[in-house]
């Protein structure tokens, strides 16, 4: 079989390599960096500059551990936006190499679908038609600019500029407090920008599988920090002059109830950075050329098997938008089931246990549900949460801030969610995940032996907290 794969992020990328192994014909189409936003401009970039952070943060306070004559650490800009670049290369040529390995034919330009035969190549060398069964669309989302906000890429910048490092503002407001908003306050605080962060809705992180307890946590940590986040605010007004970027912070108006006579208040910065909302990159594609079916925002419209309204064409990743889940890892999962279609195997994309991992100030791992998103669906249900600081690893460490939460099922035990908020959540809540995905109960897990002294013993102290109060339930 031979796939037309268009986008070379880490949908399209996982799509034509597992293809390539099951002896399918695979062209991938990409019109910028194989890699995607993911590697380039999202994920990698975030958690490199995440670790320079961090490496920073651990300097200021080595003399908690007994190591003296390191008190004058500091970041030098240049050094780590080397490093940053150092590690994309060293990925993306893995990736080329893969390519190479696995005879995927590569091809730089803008891919336009005609057919779910045949997509037409616009690059440097003029037009390549590519013939093929199928084809799968994994271009993914840019940025989205706000009205009254909009891009210079100096004073009023994107996410995509943060990452380019090109200076630490001395004082930084960020215009959204979702996960892009809430990691970059927390690495441009280490870095020593004082930051404002303005947050429409009434918390931080106010995403529903995100449990409210983990964003209370979070705003109690960046206060710590000396973060300022306001919550229920927008900003308006927004112009540069002088070099300095003069707006006001007003009440939300997206919130139902509004606090009488609640004050503006004005803000100058050096740098807003704008870190809310999404907007599909179908730029060149032609979607409505082929016949493919896209909602009044934009993004494609697919069945149960990631199919078009084009038999034979295929979508995967953020080009799906936000009625899926817009995350690296779903898009390559999403590629797999469409591999597997292709190949005979057809299977359903879970999206019931998806783990996502936030790379704040302290880290934060979920799956499954939030306590509210589990009650409001009408499920009886019962929580256990244990304190990072009631394990001996974390005193140990030194990293005491988090909790472990389960959320299960009051009859059966089962887990519904699970939400880790504390050092080297991102990597433990795989654990959790599996326990999603296999349908475990909380007996199961607490009846799991864990190695003492580590951080992964929370799970299985949190699954004992769900039992004790099981038991004690009449």
């Amino acid at each position: 079989m031979r796939i037309t794969i268009i986008g070379g992020g880490p949908g399209g990328y996982t799509a034509a390599f597992e293809a390539a192994r099951r002896g399918c014909e695979v062209t991938l189409i990409e019109n910028t960096a194989l890699g995607g936003v993911c590697l380039n401009r999202g994920c990698i970039p975030t958690k490199t500059l995440r670790a320079s952070a961090d490496a920073l943060t651990l300097a200021s306070r080595l003399d908690e551990y007994g190591v003296t004559g390191c008190s004058t650490a500091s970041i030098a800009l240049e050094a780590v936006r080397k490093r940053k670049e150092n590690v994309i290369t060293i990925l993306r040529g893995g990736l080329e190499k893969t390519c190479a390995r696995h005879k995927v034919n590569l091809l730089h330009g803008t891919g336009r679908v005609k057919n779910a035969h045949t997509v037409v190549v616009n690059g440097e060398n003029g037009e390549t038609t590519v013939a093929g069964e199928a084809v799968i669309i994994a271009t993914g989302s840019r940025v989205l600019q706000l009205p009254g906000l909009t891009f210079d890429h100096e004073y009023i910048c994107s996410s995509d500029d943060a990452l380019a490092l090109s200076r630490i503002p001395q004082h930084l407001v960020i215009v959204g407090g979702g996960v892009v908003g809430c990691e970059l306050a927390c690495i441009y605080r280490a870095f020593g920008s004082t930051v404002t962060l303005v947050e429409a809705q009434g918390r931080l992180l106010p995403l529903p599988p995100v449990d409210q307890d983990v964003s209370t946590l979070l705003g109690r940590e960046m206060r710590k920090q000396k973060i300022r986040a306001l919550t229920g605010k927008t900003l308006k007004d927004v112009h540069v002059a002088d070099g300095v970027v003069r707006g006001t912070i007003a009440p939300s108006p997206f919130l139902e109830q509004t606090a009488a006579g609640e004050a503006e208040e004005a803000v100058e910065a050096d740098m807003v950075l704008v870190t809310v909302g999404r907007t599909p990159a179908t730029e060149g594609l032609d979607l409505a050329g082929a016949g493919i079916a896209v909602d009044s925002r934009g993004w494609i419209r697919v069945d149960d098997n990631l199919q078009t309204s084009v038999p034979g064409i295929y979508a995967i990743g953020d080009i799906l938008g936000p009625d899926r889940v817009m995350l690296a890892h779903v898009a390559s999962a999403e590629a797999l089931c469409v591999v597997d279609s292709l190949c005979g195997t057809p299977r359903p994309m879970r999206y019931d246990a998806v783990p996502s991992a936030i790379f704040t100030a302290p880290e934060i791992g979920e799956v499954g549900l939030s306590e509210a998103q589990a009650r409001e669906s009408g499920i009886a249900v019962v929580c256990g949460t244990v304190q990072m600081r009631e394990l001996g690893k974390a005193h140990a460490m030194g990293e005491l801030p988090g909790f472990f939460k389960i959320v299960a099922e009051a009859q059966s035990g089962r887990v519904l969610g699970v939400h880790i908020v504390g050092a080297h959540a991102s990597d433990m809540v795989a654990e959790a995940g599996l326990a999603l995905t296999a349908g475990l109960t909380v007996s199961q897990i607490a009846e799991t032996i864990h190695a003492h002294p580590t951080l992964a013993e929370g799970m299985y102290e949190a699954a004992h907290a769900v039992l004790h109060t099981m038991w004690a339930t009449p």
